[in-house]
């Protein structure tokens, strides 16, 4: 299997939302819902492993000193989930959709 190496030669991996994401440079992202406008940079400093060319560095939990800076491309909502629930033989069904509200971001730099 043939893999375009270059792609990933640094990135990192942070945390927002309680949800882990990888971060490579120029990679766009969807994420829970930031209080930011579109357009605007943004920093994440939970950031739990970086990895270089040259090292990969472990945070226990999160790496001291390095920040991941990104700029926010829009405020958009997810695909809708449905939530069924029902009993048989009783004639008791329940039908919810769900939207998240989400944030696409383009990672700058690590």
């Amino acid at each position: 299997m043939d893999t375009d190496r270059s792609t990933f030669e640094a990135y990192a991996i942070f945390e927002t939302g309680g949800k882990q994401y990888q971060a490579v440079p120029g990679k766009t992202l969807a994420v829970e819902k930031l209080d930011a406008e579109a357009g605007e940079s943004i920093t994440f400093e939970k950031v739990l492993m970086k990895r270089t060319p040259e090292s990969c560095v472990v945070g226990k939990p999160y790496v001291e000193g390095v920040q991941l800076k990104a700029s926010i491309v829009k405020h958009t909502r997810g695909p809708k989930l449905i939530a069924f629930k029902f009993k048989r033989r009783k004639k008791c069904r329940v039908k919810k959709g769900h939207r998240q509200d989400i944030t696409v971001i383009r990672i700058e730099s690590i």
